[in-house]
């Protein structure tokens, strides 16, 4: 016998035929090979799916998936500390309803207690598997303003999020990753003081950012030779009434980066619109920028003078391709415009 069963079987598995069909335009190999179904489970509260926490869902995940994890979540509040391990990559949470699909909890630095690293512990959703995609959820830290408490952490690279709320107030969202890129579209981020802080690279494309106290919105620390911070697009930015006295942002290390593009900024911006963090010399280092912005917050003239108006030329380079797209030829490209739903 010239072929085992089992060699017939893998050349089976390996060898396209005539008029098979692909899977997209960009495949060729016939869908019976390219097409792996994905991984999908439902959590519930009712019981009525596979699962009844998000946690559990993702502890019965397989570790470093072939095909995408896809976890959709049915409304309800889920009270738990939700953690997506770095063996959980390529993982999705897809809410039911962003305003009726929220995960919380309430955890912050005195709770936490364990010395000068607590923020980093309170989370809500800790996110540290590269290629998560959530949509249509509501994170939230509800410890009030009692100090640093997280909803969301993004420790990964090539992170999308869509139609999502983030609530809290000091450092609510906090996104870390040395050379680490995440993209979030339409969301609502709301805090008080740093609360969208870290060294990761980052796109807010029509997102409202919200500000509930007078303070700072954003406390970047992109690292030296980063070539993008943070980018705010077509973004809306917002306050409580009692929010009068807010800065754009400032400097959490010397070598930060941020930039509004086409935003438009209520009255409560500060004419000066940013802070050094009493850092003379993150004004020489940093860089922080604004283009054609408008709104009454928008003063440009008024600007300290350490900061940047963007000229067209300078605008060039903040392309979402530019800022996001994957360099490495083994990854994918274009990832940030993928909703990874199915």
């Amino acid at each position: 016998m010239l072929f085992s069963n089992k060699t017939f079987l893998l050349i089976l598995l390996v060898m396209p035929f005539n008029g098979a069909q692909s899977t997209s335009p960009h495949d060729p190999w016939p869908k019976w090979i390219a097409y792996v179904e994905p991984y999908e489970v439902t959590v519930a509260k009712d019981g009525s799916g596979d699962y009844t926490t998000i946690q559990a869902a993702i502890n019965a995940s397989k570790a470093y998936p072939s095909p995408r994890v896809i976890i959709k979540v049915k409304a309800g509040i889920y009270k738990e500390k939700v953690h997506v391990y770095s063996w959980n990559p390529k993982l999705s949470l897809i809410g039911e309803d962003k305003n009726n699909t929220i995960i919380t909890y309430d955890d912050y630095f005195d709770k936490i207690a364990l010395g000068r690293n607590s923020t980093f512990h309170t989370p809500t959703l800790l996110v540290e598997g590269n290629d998560f995609y959530a949509a249509n959820l509501t994170i939230e830290n509800t410890a009030g303003p009692i100090g640093q408490a997280v909803a969301l952490a993004l420790s990964a690279d090539r992170v999308l999020l869509e139609n999502c709320n983030i609530l809290g107030n000091q450092d609510t969202l906090y996104t870390s990753g040395e050379g680490f890129k995440q993209y979030l579209k339409n969301c609502f981020i709301e805090g008080t003081t740093d609360f969208i802080f870290g060294n990761a690279t980052v796109v807010f494309e029509k997102c409202t950012i919200h500000s509930k106290s007078n303070s700072f919105i954003t406390a970047a620390s992109t690292p030296q030779g980063i070539g993008f911070g943070y980018v705010f697009l077509n973004c809306i930015l917002t306050a409580d009434q009692q929010a009068t006295e807010v800065y754009l942002g400032r400097p959490w290390r010397t070598f930060a980066k941020t930039v509004f593009i086409e935003c438009h900024m209520g009255n409560h911006i500060l004419p000066i619109g940013w802070d050094n963090w009493s850092n003379t010399e993150a004004e020489k280092k940093s860089f922080y920028g604004e283009y054609n912005c408008d709104g009454p917050g928008y003063q440009p003239t008024s600007r300290v003078a350490w900061s940047h108006q963007l000229t067209k030329l300078q605008v060039k380079k903040y392309t979402l391709n530019n800022i996001l797209a994957e360099k490495n030829p083994s990854l994918p490209t274009h990832w940030y415009l993928d909703s990874k739903n199915d």
